[in-house]
């Protein structure tokens, strides 16, 4: 259950370093995935899945000689974990090392799994700037921050989740709700059409850390193909139209946190959001 008083006692807009902490560090977990599974078309071999018994992020299953091993990033006290069977079998505090540390000690991990490092593995992306000049992990005063961050995750996949299950009878339906370490958005796409995936229309809904849009949390449902900003009817409350760049509905977390409970609020928002945004593609 998330934790709304740990949301609350941190302002979203001075989660940003504590993000960007946490943003460097899913980067190893993706990493370790990339340089032992297959690539899929999509790169969803490298996404990540959210445990909320660990406030944790966590890779795909990466099958090995001494069995599955599972990389995972703890964003509450910024650290990473190994688990196997459902068991932490190894456990590195990120707090006060470098990056490059973090790197050692995992590739040291896979390599006694008979796994492949991490080591010659690039990124086919760029991570924005504050994240990519990150070197050392350094929690400094921001427990509390790294805190909020897990619990605005913890909030985001369980209204995820409960709204991928309200709308799972379509087809071709909603895709599993993760998190992609490109942009840290934690998200589920509702495809309402089969065909070209540049035409077929459908709905995305998520939640960002945080980005060069707004520099706090917000949960977004973005109708595709992207609709035109005119004309547009009242987004449901609390949330608004952002036209700059994309179309979408907006709800930052400060719009979010006037909800009477986000936690039970957020539901309705997310299936009200979705229908207008589904009507106004045309279904």
């Amino acid at each position: 259950m998330t934790d709304i008083d740990t949301i609350r006692r941190v302002a979203p807009a001075d989660i940003g370093p504590a993000r960007d902490l946490a943003h460097r560090a899913v980067q190893l977990i993706s990493k370790a995935a990339r340089a032992n599974l297959a690539a899929a078309d999509d790169d969803s071999h490298a996404n990540l899945g959210w445990d909320a018994g660990r406030d944790a992020f966590t890779s795909q299953p990466i099958a090995g000689p001494n069995g599955t091993l599972i990389a995972a990033v703890s964003i509450a006290d910024l650290s990473l974990r190994l688990i196997n069977k459902g068991r932490e079998t190894a456990i590195c505090a990120l707090d006060g090392g470098t990056d490059i540390d973090a790197a050692t000690w995992l590739d040291g991990q896979l390599r006694d799994r008979g796994l492949q490092p991490t080591a010659e593995i690039a990124l086919p992306y760029e991570l924005p700037a504050a994240v990519a000049a990150i070197d050392r992990y350094d929690i400094g005063g921001r427990a509390d921050d790294l805190a909020a961050l897990a619990a605005w995750y913890a909030l985001a996949a369980d209204a995820l989740d409960e709204f991928s299950a309200r709308v799972g009878g379509l087809q071709p339906g909603p895709s599993p709700v993760r998190c992609w370490p490109h942009h840290f958005d934690i998200a589920t796409y509702v495809g309402l059409e089969t065909g070209d995936t540049e035409t077929a229309r459908g709905v995305g809904v998520g939640m960002t850390p945080g980005d060069d849009s707004y520099d706090e949390p917000y949960f977004y449902i973005n109708a595709w193909p992207h609709l035109s900003a005119d004309g547009l009817p009242p987004a449901p409350p609390p949330a608004h139209w952002h036209t700059q760049g994309f179309v979408g509905i907006i709800a930052t977390a400060g719009e979010v946190l006037t909800m009477d409970d986000p936690a039970a609020d957020l539901g309705p928002f997310l299936d009200a959001a979705y229908e207008q945004s589904r009507r106004l593609l045309g279904l």
